[in-house]
């Protein structure tokens, strides 16, 4: 009979979904008992305790729900590599502002510079500050919509991109799309103007991008739509990813020991 108060407890706690309480409220006890905490202060841990970890499980979800391929901060970038892109510009857009402006974002340059890195970077920082995040490539996004049209579901699927907060195109530019693929990514970029922020990478400088669309027309409108409210980091340089297959490919040679000296 002695357990009946800690079952029903278990009971009530796993119907609020307090998990973290239900988990630490027994040692928190006696911790607070060791330290003479009254009931308030012992009631405000456990209480700080599960908004903690609720947090940390929201932003788990995000992250999970954004499909990154892979999970990238911007800590691990090495701007030293890329002196022309500005260090303080992109961690100032961490902080996430620009989405709730509506403002976009374009990472232009060379292959191998780490626009995709940045991309996910600010994705996942935008993850952490309760934002919703997508993630895709630019010849994915065009696959999935075209066979949205074809199977009757392309609205749903247009409803579902538009209500990010932050969608991520990646890749934008290394495979030209064809006219219909061409016209259903445009929907996308013009059902988000204004809408929501979207991240967008390329290869491919803006005078380039007719080659992608196949029409100016077409390519002028997206780029209006796009680059009306938008921050453009420049991230031209040498690869990086070369020069670290390189490096792995050519280690450092050991220094051969000092010759003895022969002289005395």
């Amino acid at each position: 009979m002695t357990d009946t108060p800690q079952i029903l407890l278990a009971h009530h706690l796993k119907a609020l979904k307090l998990p973290t309480f239900l988990r630490e409220y027994d040692k928190v006890a006696r911790l607070c008992a060791a330290e003479g905490a009254d009931h308030p202060r012992y009631l405000m841990r456990l209480a700080e305790m599960e908004m903690i970890d609720r947090e940390r499980r929201m932003v788990e979800r995000r992250i999970k729900a954004a499909k990154f391929p892979t999970v990238k901060s911007l800590d691990s970038f090495d701007f030293l590599a890329l002196p022309s892109l500005n260090k303080m510009a992109v961690l100032e857009l961490a902080r996430s502002e620009y989405v709730g402006r509506r403002e976009n974002i374009i990472a232009v340059g060379n292959s191998g510079t780490g626009k995709t890195h940045i991309a996910l970077g600010l994705g996942l920082a935008a993850c952490q500050k309760g934002l919703s995040v997508g993630f895709t490539t630019a010849a994915a996004l065009v696959h999935e919509l075209l066979e949205a049209r074809d199977e009757k579901r392309l609205l749903r699927l247009q409803r579902q991109l538009a209500s990010y907060k932050l969608l991520i195109i990646d890749e934008l530019g290394y495979v030209p799309l064809s006219p219909t693929g061409a016209e259903v990514l445009f929907e996308v970029f013009s059902q988000r103007y204004e809408r929501g922020s979207t991240i967008v990478t390329s290869n491919l400088p803006f005078d380039e991008w007719t080659s992608v669309f196949g029409s100016e027309r077409l390519t002028g409108a997206l780029l209006d739509r796009l680059t009306h409210h938008v921050s453009i980091l420049e991230m031209n340089g040498d690869s990086y990813r070369l020069a670290q297959s390189k490096s792995r490919s050519h280690p450092a040679k050991p220094k051969p020991p000092p010759e003895p000296d022969t002289q005395k």
